[in-house]
């Protein structure tokens, strides 16, 4: 089954991006996905890169079996977390071999607010493109007011956020699979 790497840009146990990751592998039941802890991974210092970190190892091989790289993630001041930029930085290195090199990607952002995470969505896009990584261009996924999508449970209750990331997981998964054909 072909493997997806997911990288949640929010560290809080019950953030809204996290649901909303969870609730898209739930809908999308014709990939394997694999969420990646970004929280353990310490601060790129291209001096270390001669003896890399084990927990940078760590992210790198799980990158290097997937398949495919999904993120999601909310908005920061407009851009990503520096908490996933992070980890992107530790993961694309060393420079022109890093394991995020050429992967088909997909891109959720989220917001408590209407906008959706436009802003981080682009700006994470403007990173991977450098990387070239195919993205998902369309459906575009921007998914606001999120403070309102699930109960207490963190179950996705919104029946349009559920058929949108169900159609947005298909799209990926096509996404993926034309590019790992090519």
């Amino acid at each position: 089954m072909t493997e997806v790497a997911v990288f949640v840009g929010s560290l809080r146990k019950d953030s809204f991006s996290r649901k909303v990751a969870k609730a898209l592998v739930r809908l999308t039941p014709s990939l394997s996905f694999n969420f990646l802890d970004i929280g353990k991974v310490s601060y790129f210092n291209q001096d270390l890169e001669d003896a890399p970190p084990a927990d940078w190892v760590t992210l790198r091989e799980a990158i290097a079996r997937a398949d495919a790289v999904l993120f999601v993630t909310a908005e920061y001041n407009r851009s990503v977390p520096g908490v996933l930029k992070n980890a992107i930085d530790v993961a694309s290195r060393p420079y022109g071999k890093g394991a995020l090199l050429n992967k088909p990607a997909g891109v959720v952002s989220t917001s408590i607010g209407a906008i959706g995470g436009f802003g981080a969505n682009h700006h994470l896009r403007q990173s991977l493109s450098f990387l070239n990584m195919p993205v998902l261009a369309q459906p575009e996924a921007y998914i606001g007011n999120t403070g309102s999508l699930f109960d207490d449970a963190g179950e996705l209750t919104n029946a349009d956020t559920r058929k949108f990331l169900a159609e947005y997981g298909k799209a990926f998964t096509a996404h993926v699979k034309k590019c790992l054909d090519k």
